[in-house]
């Protein structure tokens, strides 16, 4: 079947490592699942598959993608969650110590088919496209759990999210206007910014930039280049919700301003199948959707991975069979 793949790990020209070509036809073993795949959208962990984080030498080649849309055999619509562990696990699973993402574990999306446990192919809802559904399992699913299960915010409160125009940030855009919050969002560019405007957010600044007052929350996937300011950006008792440190992941800790004025730091991770299942369900009320940087096919998959590679994104990548 025709592929997109890593055929070793390559930590120092990653793209050197991508091919688009042909795989095997999957297997399926009992209990699982296989999805034709329609829409599969593009994630920084592809990145780090092909540098060869999180993955051991021996499992390469490895087909990519983390997430994505399609139909099973019967042709029934489903939308892949992209976290897979201990089936027998019964809790909170982002806390199951065997969890995996989708490629750490088996063969991604970016093919003609994709193989996964049953549980991990959720119904799509009538309406969701498979680009918009391809974005869902680990963008949008991620900004979910930040917002509604980690932030503890309140409809009418503000919310300022660090970074504009990446794949997380957008959904919080998106979800934080049509959940009632204040949104204000900080963009390095004023295209970032527009963006930002165009996708629901009340107001927009320059990254580090002093704002009108504080806020209930702070949305981070930057890092170290805006950590100061978003510890400093907190009313007191506030909540900086981090989910990723695409600048670095040392900043200066702050720590006067954490104990002082009783500041809170959460960690959030990918989200659970109740959350991502409840995702679908306020996506499909809200007729919100999400913001489509570039559609390609599946055969120009090595385009959207140099746009990623150079940080030239505005909203998800998908690719298209």
């Amino acid at each position: 079947m025709f592929a997109v793949y890593a055929s070793e790990p390559n930590a120092d020209d990653p793209l050197a490592s991508l091919v688009v070509g042909e795989r095997p036809d999957p297997e399926v073993p009992e209990g699982w699942v296989r999805v034709k795949v329609e829409a599969a959208s593009l994630n920084m962990h592809d990145l780090w598959t092909l540098r060869g984080v999180g993955i051991k030498p021996e499992q390469f080649p490895m087909i990519l993608g983390c997430d994505g849309a399609g139909t099973l055999d019967d042709g029934s619509p489903v939308v892949l969650h992209s976290l897979m562990g201990d089936p027998d696990w019964k809790e909170d699973e982002t806390l199951d110590p065997q969890r995996k993402m989708l490629t750490e574990w088996a063969q991604g999306s970016f093919a003609d088919y994709v193989v996964v446990p049953k549980r991990n192919a959720l119904p799509r809802p009538e309406g969701l496209s498979a680009v918009s559904g391809a974005v869902m399992g680990t963008a949008w699913l991620t900004a979910y759990r930040m917002l509604f299960t980690k932030s503890g915010l309140r409809g009418g409160q503000t919310m300022l999210v660090q970074g504009a125009s990446g794949g997380v940030s957008t959904a919080l855009i998106a979800l934080g206007r049509a959940a009632g919050m204040q949104v204000w969002v900080t963009g390095r560019t004023d295209e970032k910014r527009e963006l930002a405007l165009r996708l629901g957010a009340h107001q927009v600044f320059e990254s580090n930039a002093k704002l009108p007052g504080k806020v209930q929350a702070v949305f981070e996937t930057v890092g170290e280049a805006t950590w100061k300011h978003s510890v400093r950006a907190l009313v007191p008792g506030g909540t900086i919700v981090c989910s990723g440190a695409t600048s670095g992941n040392q900043p200066p800790a702050e720590l006067a301003q954490i104990f002082f004025l009783q500041k809170n730091l959460v960690g959030s991770t990918m989200g659970t199948l109740t959350e991502l299942r409840d995702l679908l369900d306020f996506v499909a009320t809200t007729g919100i959707h999400p913001e489509i940087g570039q559609e390609l096919p599946m055969t120009e998959a090595a385009k959207g991975f140099q746009a990623m590679s150079d940080g030239d994104t505005a909203g998800k990548i998908v690719f298209t069979r």
